[in-house]
């Protein structure tokens, strides 16, 4: 300790003496500056990315519920926690995240349900599923959603995405909202088409849980509506995708479906407040790709989660994300450590680009300051010399002129100058011995005269 002391303080008085004091001074302030600012933006900017987070799901036993039970688990693997909000659905998860009020930072919104003049504060982090709509009915098979008309329809919870979308899909068909539309019932809508309290139920996985649709598909007497008009329907409206589901995909020991299914429905974003920490992007897109990046019956391997932008824009961090994947930070170091340096890299490469020019122009400026100490005084003895040979100068002036010199004298030779700008500083001493000896051969040939 005690040598790096010694060491540090002959390299100093090295520097001062090549450099001058007043160079090493500005660059050591200049240093201790940008790390001063360095801290005070990394502290103002909260370094650290937060550990607790909050999203909004769906209602209990819901797909969007049990999805974020999974991402709370792979979360916890890296010291986040995740709170589950439950919601009444798509629709319900929309209005907590653009209210300030509520503390929520994510949740699920279905494609095609929101206004997007209404998005301004919130980002989508992308699409991570298709959500179709199912409608189980009993009966003779039908062909066209015409064929439903007259019939009781339970369509989903109001202003759910079933709701929404099944409306929509009525009334391309011509069926217009009537008493036989239902969003209540008395009983689960799995038991109210079993005891035939109504004819068909439109079922989306927002609001309704895989167990129920899984018993409905295996419930002898009941057909899951096939669109074979898909391709037309994701003409009309833009939001919906058409999905095809092979024989056998449901199960293939009992052959469900029996022929290739087609079904259509919207994608189920991952929306989250513009203030989501942007620490925090790379890891819930890691939990989406582990959840969604899985073939399952209505999505091929590594389709999801994907920028798919709809009424929400995509947010910058998971378009870097998407364009180069996980970063080096996030694959090498804990989440919590990576988080850390990535914050810091954040302050000190924008301020590195500041002070390396900076640090340029020191020499440049420091030079300039001393060349200006020293001009300012060949001034003074331009005017010390112009007054002593005035036709009016006596050699009692000259007397005083020459006091007046020496006193410029004294003040220059306390002037510090480093090493490369020492011509300077003896070009002028030189120039004072001019003058002096000027001022004193004019006095002189004054007094020879007289």
């Amino acid at each position: 300790m005690i040598a790096a002391k010694i060491y540090l303080k002959r390299t100093l008085a090295k520097l001062n003496t090549l450099l001058g004091q007043g160079f090493v001074m500005s660059v050591t302030i200049i240093l201790l500056l940008s790390f001063a600012a360095s801290s005070a933006i990394f502290i103002f900017m909260n370094a650290a990315a937060p550990d607790t987070i909050t999203i909004a799901s769906g209602p209990l036993g819901s797909t969007f519920q049990t999805t974020a039970e999974k991402y709370k688990k792979i979360l916890a693997k890296s010291g986040v926690t995740l709170k589950i909000l439950p919601s009444e659905g798509s629709l319900d998860n929309f209005n907590k995240l653009s209210n300030p009020k509520i503390d929520v930072d994510i949740g699920f919104v279905l494609g095609g349900q929101i206004d997007s003049a209404k998005t301004d504060n919130l980002v989508s982090l992308g699409s991570i599923s298709y959500q179709p709509l199912l409608i189980f009915y009993r009966g003779q098979p039908k062909n066209l959603l015409s064929d439903f008309k007259g019939m009781r329809l339970y369509i989903g919870p109001k202003d759910s995405g079933s709701d929404t979308l099944s409306r929509s899909l009525l009334l391309a068909n011509g069926i217009q909202p009537d008493s036989n539309l239902l969003n209540s019932l008395s009983m689960p809508p799995d038991k109210a088409l079993l005891e035939n309290q109504v004819d068909a139920i439109f079922l989306m996985g927002e609001t309704t849980s895989i167990d129920t649709m899984r018993h409905l598909m295996h419930t002898p007497g009941l057909h899951v509506f096939n669109f074979i008009q898909a391709e037309g329907y994701t003409r009309r409206i833009n939001y919906l995708n058409k999905l095809e589901v092979p024989q056998g995909a449901f199960d293939l020991g009992k052959n469900i479906p029996e022929e290739s299914l087609y079904l259509v429905g919207p994608t189920v974003e991952l929306i989250a407040r513009d203030t989501l920490h942007p620490a925090l992007s790379d890891l819930l897109l890691e939990a989406a790709r582990e959840v969604h990046g899985t073939a399952s019956a209505f999505k091929k391997r590594g389709e999801f989660p994907a920028p798919l932008e709809h009424e929400f824009r995509i947010s910058e961090d998971a378009t870097r994300y998407y364009e180069t994947g996980k970063s080096f930070l996030y694959r090498t170091f804990p989440f919590w450590v990576a988080s850390l340096i990535a914050r810091a890299l954040t302050i000190i490469v924008p301020l590195a680009l500041f002070v390396i020019p900076s640090l340029q122009l020191v020499p440049a400026i420091y030079r300039w300051r001393l060349e200006s100490r020293i001009y300012k005084w060949y001034k003074a003895l331009l005017d010390l010399e112009r007054d002593g040979f005035k036709p009016s100068a006596d050699n009692q002036r000259r007397e005083e002129l020459l006091r007046h010199l020496e006193h410029i004298e004294q003040s220059i030779n306390k002037i510090v100058v480093p090493a490369f700008c020492g011509h300077l500083f003896y070009d002028l001493r030189q120039h004072i011995n001019f003058v002096r000896k000027r001022l004193q051969a004019g006095k002189h040939e004054a007094q020879s005269k007289a």
